[in-house]
């Protein structure tokens, strides 16, 4: 088992450039949990003492304000993770984390992680590097959330959810709910543009799964509206 843990643990960007022996080192010390979905995995404000690493199923990060409308920060499926923002500061959870179906994930301690810095900075220089990239895709989230049209955050959201598949075929279930959450705008709004999509024919439905037919005419719907 702690091998199999190590060859996962290296298909994930933030391990991959570490050595065999320290992905070992790693495997021995993450621990493997399950979630039911609709379970809360962390709760806002809770103690930011590990890093979670989806190992199987799909988690969703998200905001809930005071009237009860949910804010979805983020959906992380296989080898994405949450959580790295703690092992640097340990300070509380900024959101809640649900399982959007069974999910399995490997936590890690934050202690353990400190420790494994210590002794080995190309472990720091790893999240560093993972660090940024969630920032640079932060910026650029902000940046169409300002800048964009709702049509056009869509139509940018079809195309990052589609690029982690084939780049034609969004498997994965993303109901009009979730997308109104992605993208702040309302379930009706995102029914009426996606059907507005489907009539242009840039896009297909087939049972709740989304067929990307013409990404050059979505990527030109990508255009600054003021």
């Amino acid at each position: 088992m702690p091998h199999a843990t190590a060859e996962f643990l290296a298909s994930v960007p933030l391990f991959r450039s570490l050595s065999a022996e320290e992905l070992a080192i790693f495997a021995q010390l993450v621990r493997a949990r399950d979630y039911a979905k609709g379970s809360v995995i962390l709760f806002e404000d809770d103690p930011g003492d590990a890093f979670f690493l989806v190992r199987s199923g799909r988690v969703k990060v998200v905001l809930m304000a005071s009237d009860g409308r949910e804010v979805i920060l983020g959906i992380l499926g296989v080898g994405e993770h949450f959580g790295e923002l703690a092992l640097i500061d340990g300070q509380p959870r900024s959101a809640h984390v649900i399982a959007m179906e069974p999910a399995s994930l490997y936590v890690l301690r934050r202690e353990d992680f400190r420790q494994r810095v210590e002794q080995n900075p190309a472990v720091a220089w790893a999240l560093l590097l993972e660090l940024s990239r969630r920032l640079r895709r932060a910026d650029e989230k902000i940046g169409a959330l300002v800048l964009l049209d709702v049509p056009g955050r869509i139509a940018r959201l079809l195309l990052e959810h589609a690029a982690e598949g084939d780049g034609q075929l969004i498997d994965r279930p993303l109901t009009h709910q979730t997308i109104a959450h992605l993208v702040g705008a309302s379930r009706e709004t995102i029914s009426r543009t996606l059907r507005d999509f489907v009539e242009a024919g840039w896009i297909s439905t087939e049972r709740r799964r989304i067929r990307l037919l013409d990404r050059e005419a979505l990527k030109r719907r990508i255009t600054v509206r003021t």
